[in-house]
């Protein structure tokens, strides 16, 4: 029952009045990661809210396809190819965006090393490769910093913007596995709050949005379905979120709704990290 529930809740549409109440309109989104998964989530719903998103990853395939539909959608959006692990990449795609839409207004920081094979290798720490460890690091933590570095200067020149990091859930709290993608995570904590405190009073907000276990394809794919039932016993809300949930977050922390949030760590996680550890067991318990 609670899943029908929250399904609708997703897919309402907005009112005509409702597309203008995240103050959107006229802004420009650089959105990496956005080729799948919560990155075109968040463009899709930033879109949607009538912002112009420049979609970037590594595969031009998929955001080529992602781009095109949000135009037919009535949408306005672009795709780059870029690699987040070289600054030389994520310096010419920014510069692309503010080429082809005259400023840069929003940055979500999204993309992350997904791959499957190096995921099922990040154990633990004794077990870890250096190799492995510093492909985690260049890709999760330099990646949005060096966006940052290329973001901040085109947002001051127009007197500030909206940085959203993704953050995790593992990076707050510890796992016995992911530990560089844990690390990884806890990095881009601290980075979110040095940029909200270094360039605030220059207008630039930068808050990270922290996610416990979301429904993407990948999720399916890496999670077999008996740690996804764990995951949602250990969430207050009778369900596990799904990539719109994340993105209705991205949406508010990049819109002028949130004009005097900043320097935030928004957990989006159905409340899983807000009880005690032994609240699942006692919710057995208390059904038994």
């Amino acid at each position: 029952m609670g899943r029908a529930v929250r399904r609708q809740l997703v897919t309402a549409d907005f009112s005509e009045g409702g597309k203008h109440m995240f103050g959107l309109q006229n802004k420009v989104a650089f959105i990496t990661g956005a080729g799948s998964g919560l990155g075109l989530a968040s463009a899709k719903m930033l879109a949607k809210h009538g912002a112009t998103v420049m979609l970037a990853g590594r595969s031009e395939a998929p955001l080529a396809a992602a781009a095109e539909a949000l135009k037919d959608a009535g949408g306005k959006a672009s795709h780059v190819r870029c690699d987040i692990s070289s600054e030389e990449s994520i310096a010419a795609a920014i510069a692309r965006t503010v080429s082809e839409f005259g400023k840069l207004d929003i940055l979500l920081n999204n993309a992350a090393l997904t791959d499957l094979e190096a995921m099922a290798k990040d154990t633990d720490v004794c077990s870890m490769t250096v190799e492995l460890w510093d492909r985690v690091m260049a890709t999760n933590v330099r990646g949005p910093m060096l966006c940052c570095k290329h973001a901040i200067p085109e947002m001051l020149k127009q007197g500030g913007g909206s940085i959203i990091i993704m953050s995790s859930t593992y990076g707050v709290k510890a796992h016995t596995a992911q530990v560089a993608y844990g690390v990884s995570k806890g990095a881009l904590n601290t980075l979110t709050l040095y940029i909200a405190t270094t360039y605030g009073k220059q207008g630039i907000r930068c808050n990270a949005v922290v996610p416990s276990m979301i429904r993407t394809e990948i999720t399916d794919r890496f999670m077999p379905l008996e740690h996804q039932r764990i995951n949602e016993d250990s969430a207050l809300t009778p369900y596990l979120g799904e990539p719109d949930d994340v993105a209705h977050a991205v949406a508010y922390l990049a819109s002028d709704g949130a004009r005097f949030v900043t320097g935030q760590l928004m957990m989006v996680d159905g409340g899983t990290l807000a009880h005690l550890p032994t609240y699942s067991d006692t919710q057995r318990l208390s059904g038994a």
